[in-house]
């Protein structure tokens, strides 16, 4: 007799679903997941940065729209990598709630009675002496086991007790903690954001939260680009402190402003300040050089240009670009191919005694700039995103830019380097900067739940033990005891041991198991 067709598919579903919640399916999902998130630490992510996807399409030109179609820009939002996630959680969910069945119901059950032959167990002993039923019941609570009463027809009188039920707890909120860890990984990934902003002390220096204020910024795939809160941050000073040339605190005075109040904050690390659920870290610190350029008509442009340090002594380096430069008043134009660009090393504790170049001490105690210049075309009309922190090198090869002094030009905080054409340039002093980062990670918390979860639970999953006690007076008088471990135990027989001795103090110590009796317990 053929079967139907829904029959055939509820056959396969459950076949289907047996093996799919099985430990061993999860597991391999686990692997699958963590080799699927490969591609997304090998490739750069739009994510993270568009600019290193525009520059792997510029590198790559005829491979790059291939790894798009596999969406190995976009991996952690791939519907591959989202199908593999998913299954993965509903393997764990599979798993956990068949076991939280069995667990509640063992919880409700009553300890299981002993088998007839007790000599069979690993644990057994004849008792000298008797015992008494009270101080039996009052010493398996002591040691914390939950006992039942039960008789026999026959009058065979038995005490069952069973312990170690919190492994089993431990071992579901273990599996439990993975998945709300899983959980919050997906909400972070898909609701959560992040923008790195480089804030120089000063009024004119302040940004408003938006995408185009920050020099890095990371949206999640449900997050919209007009939908972050509104405020905005203006570091008002900014202190670091150094020990043996390292940085030992760092901390800023930011005033806020949300809708109309004005708020001030003193913002350290570890301290961040909070706005309506989203954070704003104080991650680092750096040093923002002013100068003075004074074209050779006169105009003169002030910058104030953050530099990126190169190492712990924050020798830091960037670049001063005047495109505008060399302005003729009498044509109203700038002169062609006259602008000007200064490759430049800024080193904070210089030392004149040295022949080298960069300093030791992070600290502003005597601040020089190593100056490159160059004139021409900087190719910053061209429409093409470039650094800010160095003259582009495209430029420089292709002769557009002209390199004008052969030897490196060091200059202190006053001093002024003068160019071939009676342009100079002024080296004002130094400010500070603070590396901010405003984050959103709704996430966050509920991975540190299941973090916390996890580790909470790993603790009686693998130090609890499930064991079993019975004692059991027989109606020929005799009394016997014995133990049984559901898990690896080797201090079963020790433990029960105690209990023995607690239950009848006063007991002929107890006859040991015949050779026939141990045969027995030991192929049982």
């Amino acid at each position: 007799m053929r079967r139907s067709p829904l029959r055939i598919a509820r056959s396969f579903g459950r076949r289907w679903w047996h093996q799919l919640t099985s430990m061993r399916t999860a597991l391999l999902l686990l692997l699958i997941l963590a080799l699927a998130a490969i591609p997304g630490s090998t490739f750069p992510q739009r994510a993270i940065s568009l600019t290193d996807v525009n520059d792997y399409y510029t590198r790559h030109p005829d491979l790059a729209p291939f790894l798009d179609r596999l969406w190995a820009f976009d991996v952690y939002t791939s519907p591959w990598f989202s199908a593999i996630y998913l299954l993965l959680m509903i393997s764990l969910i599979g798993c956990i709630l068949p076991r939280l069945g069995v667990h509640l119901k063992a919880l409700r059950a009553e300890p299981p009675d002993a088998p007839r032959r007790m000599e069979i167990l690993p644990y057994h002993r004849r008792l000298d002496g008797g015992a008494n039923e009270s101080r039996a019941r009052a010493a398996l609570k002591r040691h914390r086991f939950r006992a039942v009463r039960r008789e026999s027809a026959d009058g065979t009188v038995t005490i069952a007790a069973e312990k170690g039920y919190l492994r089993e707890s431990g071992n579901l909120l273990f599996h439990a903690s993975i998945i709300i860890v899983l959980v919050g990984v997906a909400v972070g990934s898909l609701f959560s954001w992040y923008g790195n902003r480089i804030l120089s002390e000063g009024e004119d220096q302040a940004f408003c939260n938006n995408l185009q204020q920050y020099d890095e910024y990371g949206l999640g795939a449900y997050v919209a680009e007009t939908g972050l809160p509104r405020f905005c941050v203006q570091l008002d000073s900014f202190a670091a402190e150094f020990t043996n040339g390292g940085p030992t605190a760092y901390e800023a005075d930011i005033t806020y402003t949300v809708g109309d109040a004005e708020h001030a904050y003193d913002l350290r690390v570890n301290h961040p300040l909070n706005i309506d659920g989203t954070n704003i870290f104080l991650i680092g610190h750096g040093y923002t050089p002013v100068v003075t350029y004074t074209d050779r008509y006169g105009n003169t442009e002030t910058r104030r240009q953050p530099f990126l340090s190169m190492d712990a002594a924050l020798n830091s380096e960037g670049a001063f670009k005047f495109p505008d430069a060399n302005f003729n008043p009498e044509t109203g134009e700038v002169d062609a191919d006259a602008e000007v660009g200064f490759d430049a090393v800024l080193v904070p504790s210089f030392d004149t005694a040295t022949a080298i170049l960069l300093g030791s001490e992070p600290e502003l105690n005597n601040p020089v700039l190593a100056l490159t210049a160059y004139r021409g075309d900087l190719g910053m009309g061209d429409g093409r995103p470039e650094s800010v922190y160095n003259v582009n090198e495209e430029q420089i090869a292709s002769g557009d830019l002209a390199l004008l002094n052969d030897e490196v030009e060091v200059i202190g905080v006053g001093d002024v380097m003068e160019l071939d054409d009676g342009s100079t340039l002024t080296f004002d002093g130094v400010e500070q900067y603070a590396v901010l980062q405003v984050r959103y990670d709704p996430g966050g918390p509920i991975v540190l739940g299941g973090a916390v979860i996890l580790m909470g639970a790993l603790l009686p999953a693998l130090m609890v033990r499930r064991r079993r006690y019975w004692i059991r007076w027989n109606p020929d008088g005799t009394v016997e005891v014995a133990g049984l471990n559901r898990n690896a135990y080797d201090g079963i027989a020790e433990e029960c041991d105690a209990i023995t001795a607690d239950i009848a103090p006063d007991a002929v110590p107890p006859t040991p198991r015949t050779e026939s009796e141990a045969t027995i317990g030991s192929t049982s």
